[in-house]
């Protein structure tokens, strides 16, 4: 008697094939889940979990030299480019004429940039120029000798005729540009000295009245006349009459002033009389600190 076909167990070689079969595709199986936890892991690492904002990489200018780097805000999200103002380098110096500081510089620039208004502050050369006949009152010195401009900062020698075919240099005077852009116009912060010098009170020190003026002089049969100036009031002070001379010689003498604290000062030491009424010249700034008298 025969048994039903539909009843008799598969042959050994079969079975062995659906173990084969069943087995690699369980390898299959463990392979793409393999591939996908790999590609989840790679799309929510921890240093950048979902939803989070990676730390943008930054595309504005750099901060220029000196100035103080920007303080962090607490957000990830960059702020636009076109919303962040450029910073003004720090200003090194003290700022004498003819500007009292960076936002009186700015207010000239957009005057200038809607209307042309006075372009002379971007002429190093007659900026000194003003400043000595029309700031100090030094109108026999009426020449621009020579104009070197390094970067942001120039020295310009102004003089005077000392006779046919013949200059005379009167100072050489420092200036630098005072706020940012191309149009950033010029301010005269001092003088580089050489045979008149004008040290005492140091640069940018603050003072009180009396201050104690001095300096050196090379010449003969000098006399020396020391002016205090602030921007935007008459004259503080004059003291006329100083007799110096000598090689390298030290001179001094003190001066009294009334101005309130804060205040920028120029002070400005001239001698002439030989060809014209001011040959030399030269000045420092300083400020007013504590009382005055």
């Amino acid at each position: 008697m025969f048994a039903d076909a539909s009843q008799t167990p598969p042959p050994s070689g079969r079975r062995t094939q659906t173990r084969i079969i069943l087995i690699i595709a369980a390898a299959l199986v463990a392979m793409l889940a393999g591939v996908t936890a790999v590609v989840l892991t790679r799309s929510g690492s921890p240093t950048n979990p979902p939803g989070a904002t990676a730390n943008p990489t930054s595309t504005g200018s750099p901060t220029p030299t000196g100035s103080p780097a920007p303080s962090a805000t607490g957000s990830l999200s960059p702020t636009p480019t076109s919303a962040v103002p450029s910073a003004a380098p720090v200003f090194a110096y003290q700022p004498l004429w003819p500007f009292a500081g960076t936002a009186d510089a700015a207010a000239w620039q957009r005057a200038y940039r809607s209307g042309g208004h006075q372009p002379w502050h971007l002429d190093a050369g007659q900026t000194a120029l003003l400043f000595t006949r029309n700031y100090l009152g030094y109108t026999d010195i009426d020449r621009v000798v020579r104009v070197t401009v390094t970067g942001r900062e120039a020295i310009t020698t102004v003089g005077f005729s000392a006779g046919p075919g013949h200059l005379a240099t009167a100072a050489a005077i420092h200036l630098a540009r005072l706020g940012v852009g191309a149009d950033a116009p010029w301010e005269v912060v001092g003088t580089r000295d050489t045979t008149l010098s004008l040290t005492t009170p140091g640069y940018g020190s603050p003072v009180t009245s009396p201050v104690t003026v001095g300096g050196r002089i090379t010449g003969v049969d000098e006399s020396l006349v020391v002016q205090v100036r602030a921007l935007g009031t008459p004259r503080l002070a004059q003291t006329a009459g100083i007799p110096a001379g000598g090689e390298n010689t030290p001179w001094s003498t003190p001066v009294s002033f009334t101005a309130p604290i804060g205040t920028v000062l120029t002070i400005a030491v001239s001698t002439g009389g030989h060809v014209t009424g001011v040959e030399r010249f030269a000045i420092t700034g300083v400020r007013v600190g504590g009382s005055t008298s």
